[in-house]
C-alpha cells in the first residue's frame, strides 16, 4: 500500500504524503521547492524528527538560536516546545520525512 495523500498543510509545498499514522505518532513526507518553507511554529506535545531523502534542508531554531543543515541520509530532532522553521537549502526540490510523536499533534504558529 502506497502513501496516502493527506490534506495540504497550512503552508505551500510541492507535495505532501502521509506514510503512517497511529494514535500519538505519524510519518509524513514533504517536498518543498527552493523558495518554500515550513513557517515558524512549535508543538506542545510532540518532537519533530527530520530525515532528508533528497536535496538539502535547513532547520532554523529558537530558544536557543541555532541552525542545522541536512543532506540526504542525515537527520535531526527538534524537541517539544522549541520553535523551528524548515527551509530549502538548495537550488532544486528537497524531500524529507517528518516523524512526529509521541503525543497529540498540533501546529502552533510562532513569529
Amino acid at each position: 500500500m502506497g502513501p496516502e495523500t493527506q490534506p495540504r498543510p497550512p503552508y505551500e509545498v510541492e507535495r505532501s504524503a502521509r506514510h503512517a499514522e497511529r494514535p500519538g505518532f505519524r510519518i509524513n513526507e514533504l517536498q518543498i521547492g527552493p523558495s518554500q518553507e515550513v513557517p515558524w511554529h512549535y508543538h506542545t506535545e510532540i518532537r519533530d524528527t527530520f530525515y532528508v531523502l533528497q536535496g538539502r534542508v535547513r532547520i532554523h531554531l529558537r530558544g536557543p538560536e541555532g541552525e542545522v543543515c541536512l543532506g540526504p541520509g542525515e537527520t535531526t530532532t527538534v524537541e517539544v516546545g522549541r520553535p523551528h522553521r524548515v527551509t530549502n537549502a538548495g537550488t532544486g526540490s528537497a524531500v524529507f520525512l517528518n516523524l512526529q510523536g509521541l503525543g497529540e499533534y498540533d501546529f502552533i504558529p510562532f513569529s
